[in-house]
């Protein structure tokens, strides 16, 4: 085995950032001007790519462009997605287009200029241990490589969230999550029937794609979901003022109990699906109607996944109603579990070594503070995209990781480099100071 390099042997980071998803790519571009905050991110893959098995040509984001990497955060920043527009030829055509969301492939795009761009981004460096050696987090990566760093920032991302009752079908010919529906789009198509199952975004993306196929490619096409309808994620403004800087910290303070339910309720604010896209499915059945295509399709709310088994025929689906009480099953040869993600909570298996330096509650997630902090001292290691249940729905937002990324660089050098909003609501979160009753 070669010797390690000098500079991984003798330097020492300020900062080891593990994951080069948007949010880590955020604080790198972010920190990239700062003269005394040295970023070094470590990324597994060979390059950086966001959510591919599901960059259909027409998907948009579900936020505008400026939550892009910095410009929420700093909109002066050569990170920023209009820098990225110019130099790549296509500002005059998007600014033609009119529309404040960008298709997913130009963010993609988008991103991966960036990450080749800001020069601290170490690719093919998969992460398998960190220990801490009184002075410096030590981290170690399978290629051998090991680079030190006086805090960590995690972000890991979410991986792909399968129901227990048909985890084992993962594999089976014909199955697949929606994390690789492109992948195996192509053998889907020649299916005598596909059932997609989910309510949100993923799920709707994949019918609408299958739907518009049907009429080459004729077969059964079914969409189940858990939700008691197909609804569209709520995106009014004074709703989306939770996603502030004010909302985030009135739900850090809640008790966790309160917080565990508010992340349940407030599920129709990020896990539905975008307005435009419902009409164009309600569109597109319409047009397949006039024009003599069908569809050969079925929708069924409030249906729950309890089981399934491989058949001769492919896969069977055991259903429950949730409304009627009533058992039901579907047979499909083809399945799409459009079932969401799970971000990493828990701290994951390479930070074995350094467990007893973290603050974890009693479920064994990382408590962070206000700052993200999740190690003891509550300056050392940081989270990303980890914190639902302590900051709320919006830690996967991508319109909040660069206000978060500053909170976190704040914490860091100890001053506000990019100026942190305390107040952009217009509503009152809790009971405001001039309406309370003295004790």
């Amino acid at each position: 085995m070669s010797a390690p390099r000098p500079e991984q042997d003798q330097h020492v980071h300020d900062v080891v950032a593990i994951g080069a998803g948007p949010f880590n790519l955020g604080l790198a571009c972010l920190a990239d001007p700062v003269d005394d905050l040295d970023v070094v991110v470590l990324e597994a893959r060979d390059q950086v790519s966001w959510h591919p098995g599901m960059m259909l040509d027409d998907a948009t984001l579900q936020v505008p462009f400026l939550a892009d990497l910095v410009t929420m955060a700093d909109p002066t920043s050569r990170w920023s997605f209009l820098n990225y527009l110019k130099q790549a030829g296509h500002l005059y055509a998007f600014y033609v287009r009119e529309s404040f969301y960008p298709l997913r492939r130009e963010y993609d795009d988008y991103c991966r200029w960036a990450a080749e761009g800001v020069g601290s981004v170490r690719f093919g460096q998969e992460v398998v241990a960190v220990e801490h050696d009184g002075s410096a987090y030590v981290v170690s990566t399978a290629r051998g490589d090991v680079f030190r760093g006086r805090r960590l920032v995690l972000g890991v991302g979410s991986r792909p969230r399968v129901p227990a009752a048909v985890e084992h079908l993962l594999g089976v010919d014909g199955v697949c999550h929606s994390a690789d529906y492109l992948t195996h789009r192509a053998d889907l198509l020649q299916r005598r029937a596909i059932t997609v199952v989910g309510s949100g975004q993923s799920a709707a993306e994949v019918y609408h794609d299958l739907l518009a196929a049907s009429p080459e490619h004729d077969y059964e096409l079914t969409w189940l979901t858990r939700s008691p309808r197909f609804f569209p994620m709520e995106y009014t403004k004074l709703t989306l003022e939770l996603t502030s800087p004010e909302y985030t910290a009135y739900f850090h303070g809640l008790p966790a109990d309160v917080r565990t339910d508010l992340v349940r309720e407030q599920r129709s604010l990020y896990k539905g699906i975008s307005g435009d896209l419902v009409d164009r499915i309600s569109d597109l059945h319409y047009q397949l109607r006039v024009t003599g295509h069908g569809p050969r399709t079925t929708l069924v709310a409030s249906t729950e996944v309890v089981g399934g088994e491989r058949t001769p025929d492919g896969v069977r689906l055991d259903l429950h109603h949730t409304e009627t009480g009533e058992d039901f099953a579907v047979t499909t040869d083809g399945l799409v579990l459009a079932t969401g993600y799970a971000a990493a909570s828990a701290p994951p298996a390479f930070l074995d070594g350094v467990r007893d330096r973290l603050v974890l509650d009693e479920q064994g997630r990382f408590a962070a503070s206000s700052t993200y902090a999740v190690d003891r001292s509550g300056q050392e290691v940081f989270v990303q995209n980890a914190e639902e249940h302590t900051h709320g729905f919006v830690a996967p937002d991508l319109g909040m990781g660069a206000y978060r990324s500053s909170v976190i660089i704040a914490a860091i050098t100890g001053r506000e480099v990019y100026p942190l909003e305390k107040r952009v609501a217009v509503q009152s979160f809790g009971v405001p100071d001039h309406l309370r009753v003295p004790s």
